[in-house]
């Protein structure tokens, strides 16, 4: 995983350096020469033009000038605060964006690099360093960034990754400290190397999943949440849809096994059939009106006595319908809650939308409700009561289709079946998601292509 630092928590790094600053920022001169010399395809009789500001960006980025000339470079050194807003910077192979970093508190109006690409020096000016967004009605558009230490919120939130295009992360010898006081981290591929093999001797039960989803005319979702599940590794799936007739609902015969349940009372069904052999429960997906209402409702009960770790999900956070509600059931539980709300449903459970510091507002949903909380988005931040937060940021834009909150329910759900913690479960299955989803249909993508693809995904890495 990729530390990920607020401008404060980076200002602490700085300040416990051992290092003298010259020696860090003539790391950080050297690591933007070298990106520079990349998107450029050499140094020699290349024209760039290097905007710096007054702080450490700006000389940040001197030092790469002074190294691109000795390399051939034709380089011209613009200052920042005697540049206006929207002022052509000149014809040039590259513009180097050194003018402002994370600390940025005020609006920035930056001048006009033409058709040249742009790299930016730590954050693209202009951008705020925790929300992504501009601060003010303009910022930089870089085609790439280096930054240093660690990735920081803005580079992942809101308008950051468009901002920032490609990241390149260099350590300029403050990895180890970063590391060190990192709360916040990105999941990456790696992370998936560290889960366990299935074992020689293995069998079903030992990755059970639980399905509590579904209702009369609202089978599909049930459906994708259990194929979700079978195929990022559960051995067992066993599906209850509340109401429904099993033996005549339109499923199609699979390896899912059915459960029948009553319209109502079904919790106390689903406890006397037994859930001791299960590793996890994901309850909620397309319940509807099979929820009775009012904050005692048959999903508070089931998820109340539950012996397991249990993921809620859509219909399952509407029928909780407060944080105060889900805070009563973490606290008489004895094993992880996650849920998995969108904005909308986040909306609703909390009073208000998320506010635009999504780590922050995670974080303290997650305190306040005792459960694991997933934010879902572009970036998708989960974070646990106590504080520490995953980053998911693989989802392509065609996750957005009706359904793919129901796959991603799934695949948690057969994480947690396969023993991994509860926080962990949540962020790596939230990038098994947007990584499965990358390897399908870029135009059309529907969630049922999505379980297959996941399956496909992890082939390639367990």
């Amino acid at each position: 995983m990729i530390p990920v630092l607020t401008p404060e928590e980076l200002a602490g790094v700085d300040a416990r350096a051992l290092e003298p600053v010259d020696m860090l920022v003539a790391r950080a001169g050297a690591a933007i020469a070298t990106a520079a010399i990349d998107m450029m395809g050499g140094a020699y009789g290349r024209r760039v033009i290097v905007v710096a500001g007054p702080g450490n960006n700006g000389n940040d980025g001197r030092v790469a000038a002074r190294r691109l000339a000795a390399r051939g470079a034709i380089v011209k050194v613009l200052e920042a605060t005697e540049v206006p807003g929207g002022t052509f910077v000149g014809h040039a192979d590259l513009v180097v964006d050194a003018a402002f970093g994370t600390g940025l508190r005020r609006a920035y109006a930056p001048p006009d690099s033409g058709r040249a690409p742009v790299l930016a020096v730590d954050i693209p000016s202009g951008v705020n360093g925790i929300t992504g967004f501009a601060l003010g009605e303009q910022a930089v558009t870089a085609d790439r960034t280096v930054t240093f230490a660690a990735l920081k919120p803005g580079l992942l939130l809101g308008e950051g990754p468009d901002r920032a295009g490609a990241l390149a992360l260099a350590g300029i010898g403050l990895t180890p400290l970063a590391r060190e006081v990192a709360q916040a981290w990105l999941v990456e591929d790696a992370d998936f190397d560290a889960l366990a093999p299935r074992p020689r001797d293995g069998h079903k039960w030992q990755r059970a999943v639980a399905v509590v989803a579904g209702s009369p005319g609202m089978t599909g979702a049930p459906w994708l949440v259990s194929r979700a599940a079978l195929r990022a590794g559960a051995g067992y799936v066993r599906l209850g849809m509340p109401g429904v007739d099993l033996p005549h609902s339109p499923l199609p015969p699979s390896e899912v096994v059915g459960l029948s349940l009553s319209p109502v009372g079904w919790a106390a069904e689903v406890l006397v059939a037994g859930l001791s052999r299960f590793g996890s429960l994901v309850i909620g997906p397309g319940l509807g009106s099979a929820q009775p209402s009012g904050s005692r409702s048959e999903v508070a009960s089931l998820v109340q006595a539950a012996p397991l770790p249990v993921v809620i999900d859509a219909d399952g956070l509407g029928a909780l319908g407060s944080v105060e509600v889900l805070r009563t059931l973490t606290d008489a539980r004895h094993h992880p809650t996650i849920i998995t709300p969108h904005v909308g449903e986040w909306t609703r459970l909390v009073g208000e939308a998320p506010e635009a510091d999504r780590i922050a507002a995670v974080r303290q949903v997650a305190r306040r409700s005792g459960a694991v909380v997933l934010l879902k988005g572009a970036t998708t931040v989960v974070g646990e009561p106590g504080g520490k937060v995953l980053l998911a940021a693989a989802g392509p834009p065609s996750l957005a289709t009706a359904g793919s909150g129901d796959v991603l329910s799934g695949i948690i759900g057969a994480l947690l079946s396969a023993g991994v913690p509860a926080l962990e479960a949540a962020g790596l299955g939230a990038h098994l998601h947007g990584r499965a989803a990358s390897g399908g249909y870029s135009h059309g993508l529907v969630a049922g292509d999505l379980p297959d693809l996941v399956a496909q995904w992890l082939s390639g890495r367990l």
